[in-house]
């Protein structure tokens, strides 16, 4: 079987806290929830998610997730482990 690797391509991405303390939210995530291809389901609660619509469907993210906007504006959740095991900072 063949083997891959994934291209050095640069991502756009901040952490996702679920809560009021959220310091970071770029202008593309907002932009997206004006679009309502994001949004909140049980805002308010410590049980919120955030929906992020998908060309595959809708993903949900919890608290803690990375929010990824890739190489041509697609946004999806990445889980924190995986986020730190594939992607380091670009600065």
């Amino acid at each position: 079987m063949a083997r891959f690797r994934k291209l050095p391509v640069v991502i756009e991405a901040f952490r996702w806290t679920g809560d009021e303390t959220q310091t970071e939210e770029p202008e593309w995530i907002i932009v997206a929830m004006k679009k309502g291809i994001v949004r909140l389901w049980n805002q308010g609660l410590p049980s919120v998610k955030l929906l992020i619509d998908t060309l595959e469907g809708t993903h949900t993210a919890n608290r803690g997730d990375y929010i990824i906007q890739g190489v041509n504006g697609e946004l999806y959740p990445c889980k924190p482990d995986i986020f730190l095991k594939t992607y380091e900072p670009a600065d």
